[in-house]
Parts: C-alpha cells; structure tokens; sequence
C-alpha cells in the first residue's frame, strides 16, 4: 500500500481565524523510524506500509501531505490554578484529520515538529525518550479499554534536542477525537470578553465541538446545556477509569482536559505501585494539588471553568443560566461514584445491586491504606483466589477476607470471573519498567521498549513470560519523581 493517507480538510478552519495559526512543520535533516503502529493505521483505514520514505516523511514532518491543513491552536488554561490567557500549540501541528472505518472523525497531530507562532521562545522540538513515553502510555490505555488519544507513530528526527544536555529528537503522531480542551473554551470566552459582539466565538466553538462529538444534540431543546451535560458525564467516568487502575495524571490544568473525553498529555503521568491516596509522582506537583485522591475533585473544578465559559449559551438571564450551570455540574459527584462503584464491583467480583457491596469496598479502601499493597497485584491475587488457584492473600488482608469472600460467593462464579478478569489488568506500565525501557531506547537499544509495548496491548492476559514485567519494583527501584521531559 502507497504512503498516501485521505487527509481532508481539518475542521478547526470552519472556525474565527483567531483559533489557530497556520504552520509548517520543520522538516527534519535524518528521519527514521522508532516506531508505526500498525494496528492502529488498520483501526484507521489508514496505510500499514510503514517502509516507504514517502510516509516517513509525512510523518516526521517532513512533507505536508495532499489535503493538509498544517494549523496550531490557540488556547488558554489553569496551570496549577494559575490563569494563563494564551498559550497554544507551541511544538504542535494538526495536518488534517482523517475519517476511519468505525464512523469517527480523528485529527492527525505532528508533535515535535518544530516552532509555531505558539512556541515563544521554545524550539519545538520533543526529545525522543518524552514521544516514546507517550506512546507508550497511551496506547497502554488503550490497552486497559481507557478513552485516550491514540499514537500512530514515532520518528526519530536525526537532530538533537538541547535540554539537560543533548538528547536524541523526534515526532510523534498523536491520534485524536479532536484537540478541543476545556482550555480552548476559556480562549474563545476571554476572546469575546474583549468585545461587545456576544459569545461569538464561544458558540462557535460549541456547535463544532456538538458536530464533531454529539450530533444527535444539535436539534435539541437546549443543545449547549446539553452538550455541557455529556462533558461532564464523560469526564465522570473516564476518571473513576483512571482511579481503578492507579493512573495518576499528574498535570490536570484545564487545558489538559480534552472535551471528547479522551486521556490527553501525558507528560509527567504514572501508574501507582503501592497503594497511597496521596501519592504524587509529578515533580513540578510539589503541593500534591494532581494527587491521586486529588484528581475527581480537579476535574469537577475544571468542568466548573467550562461552565463559566460557556454560561452566556445556557439562558439570557445570567441567573437562570448560572443556575443550570451549577445544577448541571453537581450531577459529576454521583456520577462519578455510581461509575467508580460499577468498577469495583466487577473489579471484585460482586453481585451487582448487593446492599452489602458498600461495607465491602469501604473495607478494601480501609485495607489498602492500611497495608499499602501493591495496587494492581492486589486486585490479581483476588482474581487468583475467586479461581480456585493456589494463592494465598497476604496475613495483613485478613479483615477484608471474610467480608469480600462472603459477599464473592453471592455471585455466580461464571459471572464473577468473566468481570474480574476483563477488569483487574497484570500488566501496566509499571514506571520503572517504562524508565528502563526509554533509557535503552536512549541508547539505541529498542528491544525492551517492544516488549513492554507489546505487553500492554493485552494487559489482561495471563502471560508467564511476562512475569517480571508484572512484579512490583525492588526497593532500588522504585521511581519517587516523574517528569515532563519536554
């Protein structure tokens, strides 16, 4: 298959001009391939032939392809809740979006690809070991059936990128619903605070943003309450997904929450070994505000700022308006816990609907704090035990045994085991695990790298040539701090 992809027009230029700026990627002086994502490209209906230099090309910035838009985004946001009126896509370019075999429409994003208007005084450039991490993590969480963006490639540049000395530089392909943020609606209403015309920009944003990702919405009663309405229940379940496998995102400003609900930017992210509700591994999170515990009540303030800019498209009457605002967002607590309890139920292996289901998931959180068990292999053990193997639970659990045994044997087992199995994942891209393998990329050597991704992508299965890959980090090696590594 040729390396000609169907790009089409990208919808960000049906919006007011002041939404993007029109760049070019630079073109890099020695592109290979790290990585293609062949599966992907497939999902896509995009080309699987990642050997020809037209693609790579394409890809690596090196050449805009036929029906390209080459555009940047403006945006705005809450840094660690510090306002910031315009920031934008700096080292970021989408190309175009493509329209694949499932019905969606996805955005084709160069990351890495050289300066925008947005980049200031940065270079735009991404080291390698920053795109391989994002890959990698993100198409873990594909993995793991999270709503995320999707990386489709990763090429090297040839040029080093100068940040704590000489790394390695290279573009990723990010694969994306759409780039729309929560940030993106604080630019359009701070754009349209500076005149009088209304919000012009905010609604313009808001019915591409229902064209793109609620169409059924566009003729209802009141759309933009509406549209306002499915964010938040969507952002209510794709945290309690991350809360059920240890994900910690680490870098929740506004302009980080995508509205189609997807994961995005991944930057400093983590999976938490052993179980702490404040755990931080973030090292610009020096006050813990994107802890753990910290991330559903992050969210619903995120969601509380889309409210203010979209308020103007609820009612006339700024009372009525902040009224269904605020009664819209305070659906995001029960949704969030009716989707967090759903989880551990099957996590558990309950009988949905038991009223004892309560005692015995204030118990598990009660033993997990306690005992500081290793999140993800704790849920294993359990799916072990409910299998009738030979497993034998740790003596610090014994108050949760009996209550969690008791109410297991409520269920059919047939039932029980088919959730546990699909919800309680052996492989996650355990941080020193995934240290490891971008320090060996670093150094040329791509094998670890391959094989933890190719782990991830049946993270459910039981594969004991994946043993090592399961266990928990010795006390050496343990990562304390992430970072963003831009």
């Amino acid at each position: 298959m040729g390396a000609e992809i169907p790009f089409r027009e990208s919808f960000y230029l049906g919006l007011p001009s002041d939404f993007y700026k029109a760049a070019q990627p630079s073109p890099p002086p020695a592109p290979h391939w790290v990585v293609f994502n062949e599966r992907l490209a497939r999902e896509l209906g995009l080309p699987q032939d990642a050997d020809t230099p037209e693609l790579l090309n394409l890809l690596s910035g090196g050449a805009p392809p036929n029906g390209s838009s080459n555009v940047a985004l403006a945006y705005s946001g809450h840094q660690f809740g510090v306002w910031n009126p315009l920031m934008g896509d700096g080292r970021a370019v989408i190309v175009g979006e493509v329209a694949a075999p499932d019905g969606h429409v996805y955005d084709i994003h160069l990351k890495g690809s050289g300066p925008t208007p947005f980049a200031r005084r940065g270079d735009g450039r991404a080291t390698l070991s920053a795109m391989l991490r994002e890959y990698l993590v993100s198409e873990a969480m594909a993995g793991l059936k999270i709503p995320t963006t999707r990386s489709l490639a990763v090429a090297a540049t040839g040029a080093p990128v100068f940040r704590d000395g000489a790394r390695p530089g290279a573009v990723l392909t990010r694969v994306a619903r759409s780039h729309i943020r929560v940030g993106t609606f604080q630019y359009a209403a701070g754009r349209d605070a500076t005149e009088e015309l209304g919000p012009v920009r905010v609604q313009a944003l808001a019915d591409a943003a229902i064209r793109r990702h609620e169409p059924d919405l566009a003729q209802a009663e009141q759309p933009y309450l509406e549209f306002y309405r499915a964010v938040v229940a969507r952002q209510a379940g794709l945290i309690a997904q991350w809360m059920l496998v240890g994900f910690i995102h680490g870098v929740m400003n506004s302009d980080n929450m995508a509205i189609s609900g997807e994961t995005i930017d991944f930057g400093p992210c983590a999976f938490m070994d052993s179980f702490n509700m404040r755990q931080v591994y973030s090292s610009i999170d020096a006050a813990g505000r994107y802890a753990y515990k910290n991330q559903p009540s992050i969210a619903q303030w995120n969601l509380a700022r889309l409210a203010e800019s979209l308020l103007p498209l609820f009612h006339n009457d700024e009372a009525t308006a902040l009224r269904l605002a605020q009664e819209a967002l305070a659906t995001f607590p029960s949704l969030y816990a009716q989707n967090l309890a759903a989880g551990l139920t099957r996590k558990l292996g309950l009988r949905p609907g038991d009223p004892d289901n309560e005692q015995v998931i204030a118990l598990l959180w009660k033993t997990l704090g306690e005992t500081r068990a290793d999140f993800t292999n704790f849920f294993v053990r359990l799916t072990e035990m409910a299998e009738g193997l030979d497993v034998a639970p740790d003596e610090t659990w014994a108050p949760f045994m009996e209550p969690w045994r008791a109410a297991l044997g409520k269920n059919d087992k047939t039932e029980a085991l088919a959730a546990m199995r699909v919800s309680n994942p052996r492989i996650i891209p355990r941080n020193h695990r995934v240290e490891q393998a971008l320090a060996a990329a670093n150094e040329g050597n791509l094998k670890p790298f391959h094989r933890l991704c190719a782990a991830l992508q049946n993270p459910f299965e039981r594969a004991p040539g994946n043993a090592d890959l399961q266990a928990p980090p010795k006390p050496e090696e343990v990562v304390h701090e992430t970072f963003c590594g831009t």
